[in-house]
């Protein structure tokens, strides 16, 4: 009948949103019948104090106005949000005591000798000190170089070893420098390469240096008084060998003690270690 049909065209007419008109909140209905448990209220303040994905956008976009610029957004999520402490408590018990490493354990004995005393502090230790003039600064430092092909530059001693520099003069472009030592008067030998530092002219204006450093690790046992490191500095190029052994008698470095003043404005060291 027409008045069926009429019911039914209007019914159809009223389903349908006119065009353009707000959508309905399918989200929220979806929402209010799920089964899923309620979150957290901490989670939910993170969840809604987040922005939403166009305000990222529009917010990255101000950030980077270059062309071709792609700017990432760092995202940080608190301990507390995930479910976990923000803080963590460790009880020793005994027997668990933190261990302290010797030298942390030896600067604070200093800065307590520092905080009863009235003037710096004085203490000897144990290092290795070159038994010859730094060849740089020898007068006939260019002769050598020019004689021998090689020569040591400077050597430096610290805790862990020996570092230092040698010059050669550049006869070609492929060429090895090497460093050959001992610790028990030539017993037993170890030899380590050395590495191509920089090029500089030489002082004569006739050619070009090259300069190479080196280092040689030193074991902790060795610095005791009275010990002894001995090197000499070879030099191999174009089918060729050359040595600097300080003229045969080698260079040599000993243990000795060396006297050190610690100044009162050290007494807060330690913070550095924590």
């Amino acid at each position: 009948p027409p008045a069926v049909r009429t019911n039914s065209s209007m019914t159809l007419r009223s389903s349908v949103p006119a065009k353009g008109g707000p959508q309905p909140n399918k989200l929220q209905s979806s929402t209010s019948s799920s089964c899923d448990p309620a979150l957290r209220p901490i989670i939910r303040r993170r969840a809604r104090s987040l922005p939403t994905s166009p305000e990222r956008r529009k917010r990255a976009a101000v950030q980077c106005q270059v062309p071709g610029c792609q700017s990432r957004m760092n995202r940080v999520r608190f301990a507390d949000a995930l479910g976990l402490e923000l803080t963590e408590v460790k009880v020793f018990q005994t027997g668990e005591d933190p261990s302290i490493p010797l030298h942390v354990l030896s600067r604070l004995s200093i800065n307590s000798d520092l905080w009863y005393s009235s003037s710096d502090l004085e203490f000897t230790m144990q290092c290795l000190v070159p038994d010859f003039q730094q060849p740089a600064d020898c007068m006939d430092f260019s002769s050598r170089l020019q004689e021998q092909q090689v020569c040591l530059e400077r050597v430096t001693s610290s805790d862990l070893g020996l570092s230092g520099t040698i010059q050669v003069r550049n006869v070609a472009f492929e060429k090895q420098v090497s460093v050959r030592y001992t610790f028990n008067q030539w017993k037993t030998l170890h030899e380590v390469c050395a590495h191509w530092h920089s090029s500089i002219p030489e002082k004569n204006g006739q050619g070009q240096v090259d300069v190479f450093t080196f280092f040689l690790p030193v074991p902790p046992f060795l610095l005791q008084l009275c010990s002894v490191v001995q090197f000499a500095a070879r030099y191999q190029v174009s089918g060729q060998e050359y040595w600097d052994n300080n003229r045969g008698r080698n260079y040599s470095l000993t243990c000795r003690t060396h006297p050190l003043k610690m100044p009162r404005e050290c007494e807060e060291s330690w913070i550095h270690f924590i």
